[in-house]
């Protein structure tokens, strides 16, 4: 069935799901800041700093004027950074933000608060269903209309089975969960091993280092999960060891990238310039390590990043201190 869908915010993955919902029929607005890139999107018909290789579909609509945007929506999709979240939705007015279907594609929690982008949609919006769409799926693929497979994850069965619905294709497959919260942590917290991984490539060690970072990763993930009520099962799904492979490997993936930079010398505000997108693995460290203290979590790969990033760290030594800790039982 055709949806009225309003996608706040326009950057690769906004371009990249809005060409798939209007290659499955719906009426899609896209609402970005900038005018300017409005008028370029609307006009050339291609998202040059983003997702050059993608021509998008001639029926989307871009504004700058948000109430415009979300006014008749029956689904808005968040694709804007997390820590802007919050300021995108008090710009809203109330009465445009209540009795709606809202998706979150964003990864992270926001710094201060700790909340989960669920706990920013309650706090903000009326009577409103919130689902996350979450699972390895770089933009640069999508956009490419590449095989993927993702979860979204909502308590609501019914309106999971339509967001489902709204977003199948020949090259998207869509599965549903329950567990919003283990859906929303396997995503954020991926970041900050993928982090961890590309500095480990970034300094020069191999594959056995990787795998041993990405698989204590997803342990540490599962036990902050576990903390905060999630079914430990959801980890090992798509939206966490799924997204955990996807962004810990590839070159598409920002965190991995900005990782490599920093274990090869640069500053983390370097390496975000360099990359030239939003680093959600950075500002969700901060978030992250300060979650694992208030829950009394042992995250010792999140603590080393912590320490990189806000005390400028040796990464090598960084890297040693992990190897030497006490010896222990593999568990959870």
């Amino acid at each position: 069935m055709k949806k009225r869908i309003t996608l706040l915010g326009g950057g690769s993955w906004g371009t990249a799901l809005s060409k798939l919902l209007s290659e499955n029929g719906h009426e899609v607005t896209v609402w970005l800041r900038d005018e300017n890139q409005c008028k370029e999107l609307s006009e050339e018909r291609v998202n040059k700093k983003y997702l050059p290789e993608v021509k998008i579909p001639l029926n989307i609509v871009f504004t700058s004027n948000i109430n415009e945007a979300v006014k008749n929506a029956e689904i808005l999709l968040i694709v804007t950074p997390t820590q802007m979240i919050r300021s995108v939705l008090r710009q809203i007015n109330d009465e445009y933000k209540r009795d709606k279907i809202i998706i979150n594609a964003s990864k992270g929690i926001e710094i201060g608060t700790m909340c989960l982008v669920s706990d920013i949609v309650a706090q903000e919006t009326t009577n409103c269903t919130f689902a996350a769409l979450t699972g390895p799926s770089h933009a640069e693929e999508v956009g490419l209309s590449m095989p993927t497979a993702i979860t979204v994850a909502c308590d609501n069965k019914e309106v999971a089975e339509d967001i489902q619905d709204a977003f199948m294709s020949s090259y998207f497959r869509v599965y549903t969960n329950e567990d919003v919260i283990g859906a929303e942590l396997g995503w954020a917290l991926k970041n900050i091993i993928a982090l961890v991984a590309g500095i480990s490539d970034g300094i020069g060690y191999g594959d056995n280092a990787k795998a041993a970072l990405m698989n204590r990763g997803i342990v540490e993930i599962a036990r902050l999960g576990i903390a905060m009520g999630a079914d430990v099962k959801t980890f090992f799904g798509l939206s966490g060891i799924g997204d955990l492979i996807v962004t810990c490997t590839s070159k598409h993936s920002r965190n991995w990238n900005a990782g490599y930079l920093i274990g090869q010398g640069l500053s983390k505000d370097e390496a975000a310039k360099k990359v030239g997108m939003v680093v959600e693995g950075i500002s969700t460290t901060y978030a992250a390590y300060e979650l694992a203290k208030k829950l009394n979590v042992e995250m010792p790969i999140v603590d080393a990043m912590y320490d990189v990033l806000e005390n400028n760290a040796d990464v090598k030594e960084t890297v040693n201190k992990l190897m030497l800790r006490d010896k222990k039982e593999e568990k959870l």
